[in-house]
């Protein structure tokens, strides 16, 4: 594997209510190398979207970025960087943006508000070409077109033209997936790109992210609840809950070979074509609560196979081989999963 472009450690984000503090990131670790897609994976309220926005300095107040560190092989901020990485967890305010869109690009989930239905396309596509590629408003409107062409526009230098309202959903998502593509991003991070979608259009939209991320080689962090979607796109999985990461490795160890219980959970919910005789297994309980939560495995309470030592302490995110789990009473790994699979 690659040299990675990212490395994310220990990362925490906060959020002080009056209430108490809501650890909505609790201690997650990851890297992401060039030309490589990470899948992560959770229920709603995991942390998944506020990891993404954490890395990029969008976490507003009562949020805040509590401890951890988020390496970044960039030329930006050149007297401040260790062995060619910027510690972008040191950022302040505006020091953002000359990261945010030009180096690392996000895909919202909602094209709607992600853009303003008072401006067109162009209007929209060329204030952020101008401001990172600092080129003049002809030269930018040129490679706005040109982007659009990219992502399947028929006739773009029509269409640049049109305002949000006039764009099918499809369409709309297109739109930002060129603004995010337009500085050519060593890193995207798509937070479920196509649950606003149908079905048809959503096939269309992930096979339209893998093409631009193959083509551009950039890194890719794709979000999403959706199993399905993880295992077409991925090349390796995170598996969130409560704030923490709890599984991490290659796609094909999570599917065939998961060792947390509550990855082992998550795909046993879930129907497959190939297992007639499959019985569905519901997840008992509820999500945890974030507000003051104990200093425990946030799995603890619905979790088959605790054992006394759950109920004392935390576990630690460990290191099994290729494989990251955080549990002290993982699921066996099969004599398949230590052979290594497509991935390994």
């Amino acid at each position: 594997m690659n040299e990675p472009i990212l490395k994310v450690e220990e990362l925490r984000t906060y959020f002080d209510l009056t209430e108490g503090t809501v650890k909505a990131v609790d201690d997650v670790s990851f890297s992401l190398s060039e030309n490589e897609v990470i899948g992560i994976v959770g229920e709603t309220g995991s942390g998944k979207s506020v990891t993404a926005k954490s890395l990029v300095g969008l976490i507003a107040k009562p949020g805040r970025l509590a401890g951890g560190r988020v390496f970044f092989k960039t030329p930006e901020f050149p007297e401040r960087q260790k062995d060619g990485f910027l510690d972008l967890a040191q950022l302040q305010g505006d020091e953002y943006t000359k990261i945010r869109g030009k180096h690392i690009s996000i895909i919202f989930q909602d094209p709607m508000t992600s853009l303003d239905p008072l401006y067109t396309v162009a209007d929209q596509m060329t204030e952020t070409i101008m401001f990172h590629q600092k080129v003049n408003e002809k030269e930018a409107l040129d490679i706005a077109v040109e982007m659009l062409d990219k992502v399947g526009f028929s006739n773009p230098r029509e269409r640049v033209h049109q305002y949000p309202f006039e764009l099918s959903g499809g369409q709309r998502q297109r739109v930002v997936i060129a603004i995010a593509i337009s500085c050519n991003p060593e890193i995207l991070i798509a937070d479920e790109p196509t649950t606003a979608l149908d079905v048809t259009v959503q096939a269309q939209i992930l096979e339209l992210m893998k093409d631009l991320q193959a083509e551009f080689r950039s890194g890719l962090i794709f979000i999403t609840h959706d199993l399905a979607v993880i295992a077409e796109m991925s090349d390796r999985v995170m598996v969130m809950y409560g704030g923490k990461t709890m599984e991490y490795t290659d796609v094909y160890t999570i599917f065939e070979n998961p060792m947390h219980p509550y990855t082992h959970a998550l795909l046993s919910c879930i129907p497959r074509m190939d297992r007639r005789d499959q019985v569905l297994e519901p997840i008992p309980g509820q999500p945890p609560m974030m507000l003051n939560a104990p200093n425990l495995c946030p799995f603890l309470p619905r979790c088959q196979r605790k054992i006394e030592r759950c109920l004392k302490e935390l576990p630690s995110l460990i290191r099994m081989e290729d494989h990251y789990i955080r549990c002290f009473n993982p699921i066996e790994r099969s004599s398949a999963s230590r052979r290594g699979g497509k991935h390994a």
